[in-house]
């Protein structure tokens, strides 16, 4: 997928403008707070996805503006296309190839789309949430099917959770709680199973990522933590039993709680760096190339299950990366249009080719 265009309009502090990218690297550079990270926000949205910055639509329109439009024109799918997102008070239109959609979700998949910001070394730094956030958001760009199983899951999973509450109450309820234990633990399994299978083949394409970042000085490591043992875990089925057992075990400390212990709600992601907790002992510098890492991996992971090759989006990454690192993102590590925001002058000197785009208070320069 290669972006050719992207135009906008009352969009953030950005002036009205257009920018013609690279079909390779581009570095959008400036000082802080004149609207870098605005620009690749826009290629963002555009792709179906909310904010990354968790922003509401009325704070993406420029003060004293109605409205703000967003247009691009990519090459996806062997043919020239483009989608158009109108923000308006209250409400959005959206339109792929000039026919409107019912909604911005119909452009997901359409132009395929990796972010990476300051916010998302909430992977390494945060709690298990945001790892399996990560993991859920990942899998369902390249499975449909697994948004599905994961909603299901989640569905019984609080009538569970309800149930367990209102059983002391009404005991008679009781008899009940073996089929929401069942079902939890057949779609707890589904779910497991394919955040096993992503895992596995994430941590493979990461570590080789990070042996060029780091120069092959040292080993990245992504393992997936869950309840069932590795033993237990080459099928659904396999998974299915464990976790029926490890619910019913565990039913009598649940009823007490008033919630459930067990399942892939409490899994988690270990990130290791030269078999040490990245979150523990990792420097800034080593826990932002873990997370880009894992982001290019992500890139990669789409690429096969689509054979579209994604965008990617790289917001103030190069800050608290030494100068080797810092080298090898601009210039070695990518075969795919890439946006890179950064702020020093020198990190720009060090692309040897490309297209620079440089951003002073909302104004957008070609270079």
């Amino acid at each position: 997928m290669i972006i050719t265009k992207l135009q906008f309009e009352g969009f953030r502090n950005l002036d009205d403008g257009e920018i013609l990218p690279d079909s390779g690297v581009n570095v959008v550079f400036g000082t802080n707070a004149q609207g870098k990270t605005n620009l690749l926000e826009g290629i963002w949205l555009l792709s179906g996805n909310k904010s990354f910055r968790g922003s509401r639509d009325s704070e993406l329109i420029k003060f004293g503006k109605d409205y703000a439009r967003l247009k691009i024109d990519f090459f996806a799918e062997d043919r020239v296309q483009n989608a158009e997102i109108l923000f308006l008070k209250g409400k959005k239109e959206v339109k792929i190839n000039g026919v409107k959609k019912n909604s911005v979700s119909a452009l997901i998949g359409k132009l395929c789309v990796v972010v990476f910001s300051p916010e998302h070394l909430s992977l390494v730094k945060s709690g298990p949430a945001e790892r399996r956030k990560f993991i859920d958001n990942a899998i369902c760009q390249i499975k449909p099917s697994y948004g599905e199983a994961l909603s299901n899951y989640n569905k019984i999973l609080a009538q569970r959770n309800a149930l367990l509450k209102d059983i002391p109450m009404h005991s008679e309820l009781l008899d009940t709680l073996d089929i929401w234990d069942y079902r939890l633990a057949v779609l707890g399994a589904s779910v497991t199973r394919m955040r096993i299978n992503y895992v596995e083949r994430l941590s493979e394409s990461a570590k080789i990522y990070h042996m060029g970042i780091s120069e092959s000085m040292e080993d990245l490591d992504i393992n997936y933590s869950c309840i069932t043992p590795k033993d237990y875990c080459s099928s659904g089925m396999q998974i299915r039993d464990y976790l029926s057992e490890k619910i019913r075990e565990n039913r009598t400390e649940d009823l007490k709680d008033g919630y459930t212990s067990i399942g892939p709600h409490r899994d988690d992601l270990e990130i290791l760096i030269n078999g040490e907790n990245a979150r523990t002992f990792g420097s800034q510098g080593q826990q932002r190339s873990c997370v880009l890492s894992i982001k290019i991996a992500e890139a990669e992971l789409i690429k096969i299950a689509t054979s579209q090759e994604p965008v990617v989006l790289l917001d103030d990454v190069l800050s608290e990366l030494d100068s080797k690192r810092q080298e090898f993102l601009l210039n070695k590590i990518f075969d795919r249009q890439v946006f890179i925001s950064c702020c020093e002058a020198a990190s720009v000197e060090r692309l040897k080719g490309g297209r620079l785009f440089e951003v002073k208070k909302g104004v957008v320069k070609n270079y």
